[in-house]
C-alpha cells in the first residue's frame, strides 16, 4: 500500500492503517530522536509522543507530499522542543554508539563482520562528536537518505546554505573519524 492510501486511511480511523504507519517509520523516528537527545530511554519515551503529534496533526499532511519528510520535521521539532525544556537539567547520558542495532548480513565472513562493525561503531563514535548543527545534516542526508531539497524545506534554510552546510559536516565528520582513529581508511 502506498503513502497517499495510508494516510487516507488513517485519517478515516483505520486501526490497522495505523499501526502499519507506526511500523513503517518507528525506527527511522526512533533514530531521529536519539541523535537528538543522546540517550536511548529519552528517544524511547520521545518516539511515542513524536506518533501522538503524527496521530493529531495527520490532516496537515498535504495531499501528495511525501511522508517521510513531513514526519521528520515533526520529528526534529517534537525533539528541539524537549531538548529546550531539558536546558536546566542535563541528561542521563549519552546514547551507547556501542549499541547500534545490527543487521544479519547473509555470506560476509566472521572477520568481514567483525572490521565493519568496528567500522560503524567508529563512525557513530565520530558523529556524536560533531557540532550539533552538523550532526543533523549528517543524520539527515546520510543516515535518513533525504534529498537536500527536503532538508532545506525541513531546516528553512535556503538550498545554498543547506549543500554549504552539508559539505561542512561531512568534512568535520572525516576529521573526527581520523581524529578517534588515526590511521583509518590508509591501506597499509
Amino acid at each position: 500500500m502506498d503513502h497517499l492510501e495510508l494516510i487516507a486511511r488513517c485519517r478515516r480511523g483505520d486501526d490497522l492503517a495505523w499501526e502499519a504507519l507506526v511500523k513503517a517509520y518507528q525506527g527511522r523516528i526512533f533514530a531521529v530522536a536519539v541523535h537528538y537527545l543522546r540517550d536511548r530511554g529519552e528517544a524511547e519515551d520521545m518516539a511515542q509522543e513524536i506518533f501522538v503529534r503524527v496521530f493529531h496533526h495527520l490532516d496537515t499532511l498535504a495531499d501528495g507530499r511525501p511522508i517521510l519528510p513531513w514526519l521528520l520535521q515533526i520529528a526534529r521539532n517534537a525533539c528541539v522542543d524537549r531538548l529546550r525544556r531539558l536546558k536546566a537539567r542535563p541528561l542521563r547520558g549519552a546514547a551507547p554508539t556501542d549499541e547500534t542495532p545490527e543487521i544479519p548480513a547473509l555470506g560476509p565472513s566472521p572477520e568481514e563482520d567483525a572490521i565493519a562493525g568496528a567500522r560503524e561503531r567508529l563512525l557513530y563514535r565520530a558523529i556524536g562528536t560533531l557540532a550539533e548543527h552538523h550532526r543533523e545534516m549528517i543524520v539527515l542526508k546520510e543516515i535518513q537518505s533525504l534529498e537536500l531539497e527536503e532538508i532545506s524545506q525541513l531546516l528553512g534554510l535556503p538550498i545554498g546554505t543547506t549543500k554549504s552546510r552539508a559539505h561542512r559536516a561531512r568534512l568535520e565528520l572525516a576529521r573526527a573519524v581520523c581524529a578517534l582513529e588515526p590511521g583509518f581508511g590508509v591501506a597499509g
